[in-house]
């Protein structure tokens, strides 16, 4: 059995859009809350799944290690009680840190993250680490194609054909990055807001993991009731001399070891590997 249906959702509304006076839960740098009005979308969002049809629900959620994703995919998982899994590959992109600035976060293990968030199963190990040196746009596309290569084949593998439908939870240049790749057109125009959903369907007979499927929602709100709120997309970038500009790295990390990165090819099944 293979997987049929991805749903891509970004996380809902920060607490930093509302305030300068927030403290980070896991101590991570860059690494807000919800607000409370991102709260109540992640509840619309859930309320969304439990609205379809059983057999169009997900069941398995994949969520980027930020603590935002994973409180927007929280009341989705408890709602439908679906296994929650932690996937670095899905983790927010950082533009390429400025030289001497250190390198930028990285949230903890999905066992770590656990304390905040019982519903995780630590079972799954990340199998894509971004670098901490941050990825130009070329490259956070070239990370979710290659994400995305390896992870539907894994999950087909992995849980047997047991998930013909999964959610990602992640951010918008994440969002975007995996539709694009998802369907093959890496210029997609396609803006992004918070708790909107894209569902991609795989055409039928077709074995490919990236470059096929057909959108039957993008970024969509319909779910929302206040609509979409905060959209964003890759034309809000500053771009000098044809490069995005440098961000800062977290001070003090620059000597701090950038391990892992990429494809954690030793996490895959075997058949999988074989196919790559």
């Amino acid at each position: 059995m293979t997987i049929e249906n991805i749903y891509i959702a970004r996380h809902g509304y920060r607490q930093n859009w509302v305030t300068d006076d927030w403290k980070s839960v896991t101590g991570l740098p860059r690494d807000p809350t919800l607000a409370d009005f991102g709260v109540l979308q992640a509840k619309e969002l859930a309320s969304y799944f439990l609205s379809l049809p059983e057999e169009q629900r997900p069941t398995a959620i994949f969520s980027s290690p930020y603590y935002r994703c994973l409180e927007t995919a929280k009341p989705s998982a408890e709602a439908m009680e679906l296994p929650l899994y932690v996937e670095h590959g899905l983790s927010e992109w950082y533009s390429p840190a400025a030289p001497g600035t250190g390198l930028h976060p990285r949230p903890a293990s999905a066992s770590a993250l656990s304390t905040h968030f019982p519903a995780i199963d630590d079972s799954w190990q990340s199998i894509y680490y971004p670098s901490r040196k941050g990825e130009d746009i070329s490259a956070v596309h070239d990370r979710t194609r290659e994400f995305m290569r390896a992870l539907v084949p894994a999950v087909e593998e992995r849980f047997e054909g047991k998930h013909k439908r999964i959610l990602l939870v992640t951010h918008a240049a994440t969002v975007i990055g995996l539709t694009r790749e998802l369907i093959g057109d890496r210029n997609l125009p396609l803006r992004v807001g918070c708790c909107t959903l894209t569902d991609l369907q795989r055409p039928q007979n077709v074995r490919d993991a990236v470059g096929c499927w057909q959108p039957k929602k993008l970024a969509d709100g319909g779910h929302l009731k206040d609509g979409v709120t905060r959209e964003w997309g890759f034309e809000n970038c500053i771009i000098v001399d044809g490069k995005v500009i440098d961000h800062h790295g977290e001070p003090g990390s620059e000597n701090e070891v950038d391990h892992p990165v990429g494809l954690q090819v030793h996490l895959l099944p075997v058949a999988v590997q074989t196919r790559m």
